[in-house]
Parts: C-alpha cells; structure tokens; sequence
C-alpha cells in the first residue's frame, strides 16, 4: 500500500495514547547574507562588512505546534553535514515537515516525508533526496549522542549513507558514536529543553495534550507523535516542524546609510554592534532590543559604513 494510503487510514483507524494529563552590486546596493556565530554565553547572529565576511556557526529554529526549540549547527566541525541540511532548508524540501518517529526517551526524527497539499487533499511523499553524504562523525571535534544534540539518521550498517534524515536525542545515547564509525552530530540545543521534554516519555507528552499512534506508519516499532489528543487524528494534528535559518542581511542605501536585518530570537536581547574595520576589536553599540521572533532593523547612519564590521548578539 502506498505510505500515504498508510497514513491515512493509520489516521482514520489505528490505536491513539495518551494519558490525557509543546549581497546585488547595482545602483550603490549591496545584499550579504551571512549565517550566525555563536560563543559559549552569546549567540553572535552576524560578524561581516558589506564585503559579505561570512562567520563560523549558525542558530537555526525548529518551530512546532507544541513550542520551539533552538538549535546551534557546527558549521566548522562539521561542514558538509551543515552544508546539506541548508540545502534542504533554503530549496523547501523540508516544507511541511513533521517528526515521523518517536521512540520515547531515545530519539525523535524528522527529515524523509512531508505533506504535500497539506492544507486540501493532504498526502504524504518522500523527502526528495540531494544524495547521500560522508559521514563526518570523525571530522573537526567530536561530539557525542547525548541529550538535546542534533544528529543524522542513515541506513542500517551504511555509514556514508545519510541525506535529508535527522534525529534529536532524548537522552544518553552514547552508544552510537561507536556504531557503524559513529552517527554524526552536528548541532545542539541551546533553548527549549521544555519543548524537547515533552517527548522524554509518554506521561511527559500525555500531560502537555499531545498524544500518539501506534503502530507507527513509517517506523512500526516506534510511535507517531501527535500535537493533539482529537479522535480520530487528522493530517491537522502531525507534529510539523518550520525550521528557520537566523540569517542576515546587509544593505548599502542610496543615502549612504547602512541597514542592518536580522531573523530574531524571541523574548531576548538583541544588540547590533560595530567596529570601524576588521582589525578592530573595540565595539560599538548601535542599538539595544528585545527580539520579538520576526525579522527586525537597524540603521547606520554614520560616515564610513562601507568598511565597517558589524555583529549582532543575541544574549543567552
């Protein structure tokens, strides 16, 4: 039977659980878009010129019915991994996307089926894939299976066989680094472990109103997690995931102004900052705000912004 054909009557007929108890160089314009660096304490959004200087990590958003979560990529340690999860990201492949399994205190995984015509005859259709990349558990630094880490998914005993399927673990899955040269992670998050909580276990997710479907459509060892306890469960009430990329754009105006425009955080500080070059170290506070979680701005009005450096902090 075709995997939607499963779905639907998997959502129309099988068992529900719950407990019941979340740069253009024309006309003096130049556009950068730039991916986000992040330290220990603060999540650096930007650090370029209008030369379009690009940083080291990134901050991305999965946004879900039961709350967000965010996640850092390690662009550095892990760049074709990042790289291709971008590239599902920035061509909507990942476009109504939904957690498809979840095995309760071990993982929860997304990224090889979408729904298609979601909002008028909703099916669901494989994720079309980039191919497959090298696994990159090895490369740059190391980072184990543990807790609220990013991971990908691939075919059994296939080590370079991951594409567009991820995984998030629930807890101490250490165990994997060792398995078929190690699964690769290549993120972490820094906000939401409430969110993420939700799916540690089955009264943790009854209490929060979510529920389940089991047998499992698409992995019939696992459940199906649901944003809702409705009977029977519709395509309505899968648990989508919108993943947004914290990128920035620069824009070089006409006046001579500089315009600064960020994807924000919500409910933290956001400061814009600069220095005069790229060897300077001293920086300048341009503006001071509270994100509000959509695309925010600044303008520059001072003299010398074509070579100057800016940042923006997004505090944690």
């Amino acid at each position: 039977m075709a995997t939607e054909s499963r779905l639907e009557a998997a959502l129309n007929g099988r068992r529900i659980s719950s407990t019941l108890q979340s740069v253009d160089h024309e006309n003096s314009r130049r556009v950068c878009s730039v991916r986000l660096n992040l330290t220990s304490a603060t999540a650096i959004l930007m650090l370029l010129t209008l030369a379009c200087w690009a940083a080291a990590n990134t901050l991305v958003v999965f946004k879900t019915p039961v709350g967000d979560m965010e996640f850092e990529l390690f662009d550095a340690d892990k760049p074709i991994t990042v790289r291709n999860f971008f590239r599902y990201v920035e061509s909507n492949r990942y476009e109504n996307l939904f957690i498809e399994r979840w095995a309760a205190g071990f993982v929860i995984q997304a990224g090889g089926q979408v729904v298609s015509n979601r909002y008028t005859v909703p099916q669901v259709v494989p994720v079309p894939s980039f191919g497959d990349i090298t696994n990159e558990y090895g490369v740059g630094r190391t980072y184990s299976n543990v807790y609220g880490t990013l991971a990908m998914a691939r075919r059994g005993g296939a080590t370079n066989s991951a594409s567009s399927s991820w995984f998030v673990n629930l807890g101490d899955n250490s165990f994997l680094d060792s398995v078929d040269g190690g699964f690769t992670v290549f993120g972490r998050l820094l906000r939401g472990t409430n969110v993420l909580d939700k799916f540690v276990s089955e009264a943790a997710a009854g209490a929060a109103g979510m529920s389940w479907l089991e047998p499992n459509p698409f992995f019939p060892v696992d459940a199906l997690p649901l944003s809702t306890t409705n009977v029977p469960p519709t395509y309505a009430d899968l648990v989508y995931v919108d993943i947004r990329i914290l990128a920035t754009q620069i824009e070089l105006l006409t006046n001579g102004t500089a315009s600064i425009a960020w994807n924000s955080v919500s409910n933290r500080q956001h400061i814009v900052e600069w220095v005069p070059d790229a060897a300077a170290t001293n920086w300048t506070v341009l503006v001071q705000t509270n994100g509000t979680g959509n695309t925010m701005q600044a303008v520059d009005p001072g003299a010398g912004v074509t070579t100057r450096v800016y940042r923006v902090r997004v505090a944690y």
